[in-house]
């Protein structure tokens, strides 16, 4: 049972917003309230009918009683008449237990109860009245003393106006219980949806904020309540974000931007040596120092791009761009660069409206990243599908999980096992090739790649 409940507990909070919970929280409440309410004014007012009854039984037998010390006869007989609507009937009975007086109701029928207090004394019971179509009486027994010996004087009264008083109460309230709950609940849920307005404004604006407008901030609401510390908290964390992320910003174009002036005497310095008659061993050195700077200068240049797209957007220089032509040039670099590879292209000549040297970088991105990961195989196709080109690169390589598809455009995120330097990329190759997609009103995207490998998918307006 626990753990149905809990999962029962789990399911709403999933399933069920604030305003749900919220609404189905108060009906709860308030028909749990309303059913003891209802049950305690049930039980009182029977309580307090019951004891009408009691005091109207006392009061008739008591003039009995005083009757039966008249030396006139006319006198118990005028108390014993029943009045109109009366529901009440009379027994005078002897110790013997024979009934020496009744009401015209009862005429003839046994005593009505068994009760038999002492002179002076009064008892009570409740009980079924066989000669009254077996409802239910209350029945008060009076023991008194009169000329002719002692005498049990039996007053009964039906309590059937207390029963369908106690009917017509218990069928208001399951009537109007079900209402209340439904009303409250009702207007639990308008009222907790127009105070969750603002929060709704906030969300709304919460997720339209990127790195590109940190400067946003939310909506706060005129109210000076929870609400309105919240935003104005979520805003002074935005703010320190903001600042962090313009400190980190600047932090990398300034270290970029410094480090390009070394890094271009390191590199001349090393074209000086590579043309000097050096050992073969040292020569082997220089080569890889070489190809390591080049690997510096690069890294350096992406770090200069991403900190100009983060600032201010990237820059386009729009033109009627061949993408064919792209592709061609692209594929014989490969080609030179990687020999060892086998390098396949299905291109149809598409033209399209954007700038050729971001274009060129990010297919450049593309085909670097599917050589580091084939084993022998890159595959280029160039289509025209209606108003889009569609470019995919694809590698014969191990491919990319279902699980970083999304991650796999993230910054630094690297998915080799190695990580090795010779052979992982920097994790900023696939990022800025998405970025200068969507630059173009484009996506880049990981599809499946029929028979295994990864494919990289580039869709813009042609």
């Amino acid at each position: 049972m626990t753990r149905v409940a809990e999962r029962v507990r789990t399911w709403v909070r999933r399933r069920l917003g604030v305003r749900m919970r919220s609404a189905l929280a108060a009906a709860a409440v308030v028909a749990v309230a309303s059913v003891l309410t209802g049950v305690a004014f049930v039980v009182a007012a029977r309580f307090i009918l019951t004891g009408n009854v009691d005091q109207s039984t006392s009061q008739r037998a008591a003039q009995v009683v005083g009757a039966l010390g008249d030396p006139d006869p006319a006198s118990l007989i005028a108390v014993m008449r029943p009045s109109p609507r009366d529901r009440t009937v009379v027994q005078i009975v002897d110790p013997a237990g024979r009934v020496v007086a009744a009401s015209a109701a009862i005429d003839g029928a046994g005593p009505i109860s068994s009760l038999r207090p002492a002179p002076g004394q009064t008892r009570r019971e409740q009980r079924r009245l066989e000669t009254a179509h077996n409802e239910w009486f209350r029945v008060a027994a009076v023991g008194a003393t009169t000329p002719d010996g002692p005498r049990t004087v039996l007053v009964a009264q039906s309590l059937d106006e207390i029963d369908d008083g106690t009917e017509a109460a218990i069928g208001a309230l399951a009537v109007g219980l079900p209402v209340l709950t439904l009303v409250v609940g009702a207007a639990t849920f308008l009222f907790v949806g127009r105070t969750l307005r603002p929060v709704d404004a906030m969300r709304r604006q919460a997720d339209t904020i990127t790195a590109r407008n940190l400067h946003t901030r939310l909506p706060v609401p005129a109210a000076a309540d929870e609400i309105a510390a919240l935003a104005t908290t979520m805003n002074t964390m935005l703010d320190r974000i903001e600042a962090a992320t313009a400190a980190q910003r600047r932090f990398v174009a300034d270290a970029s931007h410094e480090l390009r002036s070394p890094l271009a005497t390191v590199h001349a310095g090393l074209d000086i040596l590579a043309a000097a008659d050096l050992p073969p061993a040292a020569r082997a050195n220089v080569t890889r120092m070489h190809r390591e700077s080049d690997r510096m200068a690069r890294l350096v240049a992406d770090l200069l791009l991403l900190a100009r797209m983060d600032e201010s957007g990237l820059p386009l220089r729009r033109a009627d761009v061949d993408l064919d032509d792209l592709v061609y040039a692209e594929r014989e670099r490969l080609r030179a660069e990687r020999p060892e590879l086998r390098i396949v292209a299905h291109v149809t000549p598409v033209r399209v409206h954007g700038d050729p040297h971001h274009l060129q970088r990010a297919l450049r991105n593309l085909l670097d990243n599917a050589a580091r990961h084939a084993k022998s195989t890159v595959e280029l196709r160039l289509a025209r599908d209606g108003g889009t080109a569609e470019l995919t690169v694809r590698d014969d390589g191990p491919g990319i999980a279902a699980a970083d598809r999304d991650r796999v455009f993230g910054r630094f995120v690297r998915l080799d096992d190695d990580r090795s330097r010779s052979g992982g990329g920097t994790g900023l190759g696939l990022p800025i090739a998405r970025d200068i997609v969507a630059a173009h009103g484009g996506t880049l995207t990981v599809d499946d790649a029929p028979g295994g490998g990864a494919l990289l998918h580039i869709r813009i307006p042609a």
